[in-house]
């Protein structure tokens, strides 16, 4: 693709690819705005990181397989949530630990099913680095009930998740089934991975679901306002990533996270000198 100059931004929105691109970014820039800032709060932060180098297996077992890749990455993923979580509270290994472990273990996978297949291909790329332009409508599509499933589940049971992520003890002495809410929410956090993998990349998922969580509680505001924040962080960094990428033909995934961090920079600096 042919970089555009700043006079033709509006003209970029004839383009069909342009379009579906930002809705697909503004989707994964919600879920996982507002997943990755639960996930802060609960320090899980890089459970992302283990979940999303071991859906790494799955994508490449998908490829190898000729299925949906994304299936793959999900059905690898929600595994990798729960065997961690597994481990965690039965004493296994520590959080950390757990993640490196599976970590291992999906990367290791990966790798045997490459070299099964002779060697990378350009589409097993696309799934390590993202390719966001190449969304196509059946790819929002999906994007879009996930999207909604996810969000309806956290508007749902905002009360409870919020008394288990600040107080778990407590959370269970009011007769709130913690245990069914974390299963549900440690599956909701594979499913937003594997949905954001196509747009921003394996490697780079964590950083849309960590930095517009980290920005926002840079503010010091009420939870609810800060969940607020969040969301706009995410949108703004995935929109202005994806416009500055087509203007001067860089990598999309790239200038998301690079947007995001320099908010996350201004913000904190910001708050640090007013």
């Amino acid at each position: 693709m042919s970089s555009f100059s700043l006079f033709d931004l509006p003209s970029l929105f004839q383009y069909q690819f342009f379009v579906l691109a930002l809705i697909g970014g503004v989707l994964a820039a919600v879920v996982s705005s507002w997943i990755g800032l639960f996930l802060i709060l609960r320090k899980e932060s890089m459970l992302v990181d283990g979940v999303a180098h071991t859906a790494f297996g799955g994508v490449a077992l998908g490829l190898f397989l000729g299925i949906e890749p994304m299936l793959g990455a999900l059905a690898v993923s929600t595994v990798a949530v729960y065997a961690i979580t597994y481990m965690r509270r039965r004493g296994m290994a520590q959080s950390d630990s757990a993640i490196a472990v599976m970590l291992s273990v999906g990367f290791s996978l990966g790798i045997i099913i490459i070299s099964m297949a002779n060697g990378f291909n350009v589409e097993l790329f696309s799934y390590l680095f993202g390719s966001i332009l190449t969304l196509d409508s059946n790819d929002v599509l999906v994007l879009v009930v996930l999207a909604l499933s996810i969000i309806g589940f956290m508007v749902f049971f905002y009360k409870e998740m919020l008394a288990v992520t600040f107080d778990e003890d407590g959370a269970k002495l009011q007769g709130i089934p913690v245990q069914g809410l974390t299963m549900t929410f440690n599956l909701l956090v594979a499913v937003t991975i594997a949905l954001s993998i196509k747009v921003i990349g394996i490697i780079l998922v964590v950083a849309l679901m960590v930095l517009p969580g980290l920005t926002a509680l840079q503010l010091h505001r009420s939870f609810k306002s800060t969940l607020i924040a969040s969301t706009v962080f995410g949108i703004f960094a995935s929109t202005i990533g994806i416009m500055l990428s087509a203007l001067f033909n860089v990598a999309t995934s790239g200038v998301i996270v690079f947007t995001a961090a320099g908010v996350f920079l201004f913000v904190a600096a910001y708050q640090r000198i007013a």
